[in-house]
């Protein structure tokens, strides 16, 4: 990968990263002004940029080795800048001035796997462009403005989930988050346990997918149930007086609530994991964004005996899946569960434990 200086020579003025995340519990509530606990990877993504002397910008991912250029007025045909760009448009609504600019991009993030690559992104970028520029980088707003970047630039109706976790999150603790206050506390994952991540090999493409249908959904159900939004039902036996599909998207959203709800309040391991799994049941049962491979890969985890629990991760349709396990045996289960899934036709690989996450 060609560095800052060997695409635009000399070095940058301000630089930014952050981390990748993964969704533990809260899976397709955030949008409801849900609750969600998500966790860091080791896994960044940097950015780098300095003022150009042009009157365009210039973004470089070296990653894909391919470069584009913007101005202000035009928004980027190449969708891998549309994020810079909407953070840049984001930032200037807010009475920022922000120049032509060159940006350097650089990831070990998996991207495609429900990861948040894209927030990473965009938290880095928005970090570098506070430090190009001089201004105090709260990191909730930070988030903030990176969710409008995903929502109105990248095409993507998601809830704010990601941005905040890449944000506020930075090594090994969960973030237990309320989206609709943004209030929220960092958390302890259960003693004795750690994060594993498997890659399904199956790529999605998050904007072609099916998950702007079930925001639509979700909103529609909680006109025909006369709340604002999913949130402010609490009893699932409320959700039984809708038609389908209504019917069981709703009954997802409500009992994943419950399930966050019940994680954060500190439990072992063992319910933790059982938890994980009854979410993976319900996104394929009720919310319907699991596929085959990622079914096989949640029943392969569970093959093994130092596993508490495991459920796809991120919007689904292909992508990841994460795990919870017993502390040290971290890279023994990615190992097995990866045997196993291979026993059946599928090929795999493993995101975390890696060699850059925390210790």
């Amino acid at each position: 990968m060609r560095s800052f200086a060997q695409v635009f020579g000399g070095t940058p003025q301000a630089q930014g990263d952050a981390p990748g995340r993964v969704n533990l519990l809260g899976e397709h509530t955030d949008y409801s002004e849900g609750f969600v606990l998500p966790t860091s990877i080791g896994q960044r993504t940097r950015v780098a940029l300095r003022r150009s002397d042009g009157n365009r910008t210039t973004i470089h991912s070296a990653n894909l080795d391919r470069t584009a250029h913007f101005t202000f007025d035009v928004q980027p045909a190449e969708p891998f800048a549309r994020y810079v760009y909407g953070c840049i448009r984001e930032l200037a609504a807010t009475g920022v001035h922000v120049p032509p600019l060159d940006v350097h991009v650089s990831s070990d993030v998996p991207i495609g796997v429900g990861l948040s690559s894209s927030a990473a992104l965009e938290v880095a970028t928005l970090r570098a462009l506070h430090r190009l520029l001089d201004i105090e980088a709260d990191p909730v707003r930070i988030a903030q403005l990176a969710h409008g970047a995903e929502n109105r630039y990248a095409g993507v109706q998601c809830g704010i989930l990601d941005q905040m976790a890449c944000s506020l999150l930075d090594g090994q603790a969960m973030l237990f988050l309320d989206t609709r206050t943004l209030d929220r506390e960092l958390l302890p994952l259960p003693d004795g346990a750690e994060v594993v991540v498997i890659d399904s090999g199956v790529p999605r493409a998050l904007a072609s997918t099916h998950y702007n249908r079930r925001r639509a959904e979700c909103e529609e159900a909680a006109r025909l149930l006369g709340v604002a939004t999913l949130r402010d039902i609490d009893d699932v036996a409320a959700t039984e007086l809708l038609p389908d599909p209504l019917r069981r998207r709703a009954r997802h959203v409500v009992s994943e609530n419950a399930r966050a709800r019940e994680a954060a309040q500190g439990v072992d391991g063992a319910t933790f994991g059982s938890l994980m799994l009854q979410s993976h049941r319900s996104l394929k049962e009720d919310y319907e964004v699991s596929i085959d491979a990622l079914d096989c890969l949640v029943a392969a985890l569970m093959t093994v005996p130092q596993v508490f629990g495991a459920k796809l991760t991120g919007a689904g349709f292909g992508g990841a899946c994460v795990a919870l396990c017993e502390r040290g045996a971290g890279a023994a289960v990615a190992v097995n569960a990866l045997t196993s899934y291979a026993a059946h036709g599928q090929q795999g690989r493993v995101l975390v434990p890696d060699a850059r996450s925390p210790s």
